[in-house]
């Protein structure tokens, strides 16, 4: 920026700025004297050439040195309607004449009239005497007291549909209950958590009960039903933000949050009791505590930390959990290895779930390893992919499976190995949906596997030995 050096000269042209506001308007003169003012504080402060162009861009002065405003006149539309077909051509307004109204039991309808009054509007000529006895009678038409105005009726089949448009509070058919509480207790995740509890029951040592197998498996299954309830209980304004969660009962008021409640009370409460009744109160407990980890801290965890994936796989590892304890009623190194099982696997299918969820949860406010971390995301999901190869080998030195089991379960490990391995080095949307579908059979195959070389146990009394006897003299 260019300042002036001479104070003299500043001076000179603030003087000569003062003059030329003074004549402008009167209430420059304050502005002058801080300019004044101005140059004689601080060099710094000194008036620029900006300035005076500034001041004369704000102010237009004439030949006489006064300040002139007039206001511009409004301008007067003419009341003319030209036709389309030829701008160069005004025509004068047509008005329809006034039909007489016939006072009937029935409202006509709007077509009906129409049809009527199409020949009357065709023989019309636009002359204008007409349009001056068309103004009379329209003056007469809006003083005159006498003519009932003309009402619309709205036919029940226009009332309906305009109710259909509106928002309006769903009403709870009983025929759609089923579906709502499948929907509610999320019944293919209660499904998978019952089909490994089931797993965990028949890897078991001790024989088969099909009673207590189906007992333990209804409480498992109606404690899954109440964790999956409350979950969409607290969820309702965070799914309404997500593309996959959008249309749950809680979300769309297919149901009220009371309802939803007493429907996981009811699950709950007895699903507790039978375990802990039914089978013995080690089932019962850690049936408890996973309603209580999966509602209490990993739902509010999921919009805080990552921490949210490690504690939902320590919920999903106790199912088979529960299985092993309902069978045999202590907690065996047997049954942690199914529960290491659950836990290693669930990274591999929910990190690569959730990878194509990204925008999603993002919308929803959860804190996911694929949103805030996605080099952790790949990285865990391999981890923990070859994490099942060391877990199958641990199973016959823990003398749950035979030394069969490691060898014909290597190939499904390896594959979902490699399938991680690409995962994390691509970390695109199809090596992320190529793992998540293969972790969906893989776990099934990966028990069946285990159950078909669970190592055989025989009742003490059967492997005692038999007591020598001799023979008598």
């Amino acid at each position: 920026m260019y300042k002036t050096p001479c104070s003299r000269l500043s001076g000179f042209v603030s003087v000569c700025v003062k003059q030329k506001l003074a004549q402008i308007a009167p209430r420059c003169n304050q502005t002058a004297n801080c300019l004044i003012q101005l140059h004689r504080r601080d060099p710094s402060n000194w008036l620029t050439y900006q300035h005076v162009i500034f001041l004369k861009r704000q102010y237009i002065a004439k030949n006489n040195s006064e300040l002139h405003q007039r206001a511009i006149p409004k301008q007067t539309h003419d009341v003319t309607i030209v036709d389309e077909r030829d701008d160069s051509i005004e025509r004068p307004v047509e008005r329809i004449p006034t039909i007489n109204d016939v006072v009937t039991s029935t409202v006509p309808r709007p077509e009906d009239i129409a049809d009527k009054a199409q020949p009357e509007i065709s023989n019309l000529k636009p002359t204008m005497e007409d349009v001056a006895v068309q103004k009379g009678s329209a003056s007469h038409i809006v003083t005159s007291p006498h003519e009932t105005p003309h009402v619309q009726v709205e036919t029940e089949e226009a009332r309906q549909a305009r109710l259909d448009r509106q928002w309006k509070e769903l009403k709870v058919n009983v025929a759609d209950l089923p579906d709502i509480y499948a929907r509610l207790a999320k019944i293919k995740l209660t499904a998978l958590v019952v089909t490994t509890a089931a797993a965990g029951f028949a890897m078991a040592p001790v024989p088969f009960d099909p009673i207590l197998f189906f007992v333990s498996c209804l409480g498992t299954g109606l404690a899954s039903c109440t964790a999956n309830s409350i979950n969409q209980y607290f969820e309702v304004p965070f799914d309404s933000n997500m593309n996959r969660t959008k249309n749950r009962p809680l979300v769309r008021g297919q149901i009220s949050p009371l309802h939803a409640v007493s429907f996981a009370l009811a699950c709950g409460i007895p699903g507790v009791a039978l375990l802990t009744l039914a089978v013995n109160p080690l089932t019962g407990f850690l049936g408890f505590l996973n309603i209580f980890l999966y509602t209490c801290c990993y739902t509010p965890l999921k919009r805080l930390s990552i921490t949210n994936t490690w504690v939902g796989a320590v919920v999903g590892a106790i199912p088979p959990v529960m299985g092993w304890t309902a069978a045999t009623g202590c907690l065996d190194p047997g049954a942690l290895l199914l529960g290491g099982f659950l836990y290693s696997w669930q990274f591999p299918h929910f990190n690569a779930l959730s990878w194509n969820l990204r925008e999603d949860y993002s919308r929803g406010g959860y804190r996911m390893m694929s949103v805030t971390h996605p080099a952790m995301c790949k990285r865990v999901a391999l981890r923990h992919s070859l994490g099942l190869i060391g877990l199958s080998t641990l199973a016959p030195v823990l003398d749950v499976t035979t030394w069969t089991f490691p060898i014909i379960s290597l190939p499904i490990n390896l594959y979902i190995s490699y399938l991680a391995i690409r995962f994390y080095r691509k970390g695109d949307r199809n090596n992320a949906r190529k793992l998540f579908f293969c972790s969906l059979w893989h776990l099934p195959m990966l028990l069946l596997l285990a159950l078909t070389c669970k190592k055989s146990y025989r009742n003490q009394e059967d492997s005692a030995p038999l007591p020598l006897t001799l023979p008598a003299n």
